[in-house]
């Protein structure tokens, strides 16, 4: 029997290998799903990703599977809602951030600006094949992050900091942060 080699980060969780085998590190291009995966990673901070894929589904319920034009309308009830719904983290500031983030997304939408386009652009449009052997070389921020996250918190985004941007870039195959060995690293450094 082979042995499949997965990067360290992963657990025996076949929702999580799934994730990391179908998912993470493969380019999306799609401007409601990378603001779901933004909003989603900002959910992590101070958590894992772990906790936040097991409560994905009850996040798409919750936010009107993230459509930004219906998570603008939401009022002080749905916020409560949100606040005793136990399928997500029930943090106020977490719960509020998607909310603005949401205003942030149609403000982009208004000025003529596709999401897509405007965070691809921190990458000049395509993927950065990184050729990492440890997951001690692989950085938590880099200079694109950094400026990802600016941007980003200049147009009311929240939950943005630079490791939470460079860990949505990793997710969403911005950068191919696969190590080298890992069986995923050619499958999405040939796409």
């Amino acid at each position: 029997m082979t042995t499949i080699i997965r990067c360290p980060w992963t657990n025996e969780d076949p929702l999580y290998q799934a994730y990391h085998d179908d998912e993470w590190g493969r380019p999306i291009y799609d401007s409601q799903d990378l603001f779901a995966k933004l909003c989603l990673d900002g959910q992590q901070a101070g958590l894992s990703w772990y906790t936040i894929l097991k409560k994905r589904d009850n996040y798409y319920q919750a936010y009107a599977n993230f459509e930004p034009a219906k998570i603008v309308l939401f009022t002080e009830q749905d916020i409560e809602r949100l606040m005793q719904d136990t399928g997500i983290v029930r943090n106020k500031l977490k719960v509020n951030s998607v909310i603005k983030n949401a205003k942030g997304f149609l403000a982009l939408q208004q000025q003529g600006i596709d999401f897509s386009e405007f965070l691809w652009d921190f990458v000049d449009g395509k993927p950065v094949m990184n050729q990492y052997q440890t997951m001690a070389e692989v950085p938590t921020q880099t200079p694109a992050s950094e400026a990802m996250s600016k941007a980003l918190k200049k147009l009311g985004f929240t939950f943005v900091g630079p490791t939470i941007c460079y860990a949505f870039m990793q997710a969403v195959g911005m950068v191919n942060d696969h190590l080298v060995n890992c069986h995923c690293y050619n499958k999405v450094a040939n796409k």
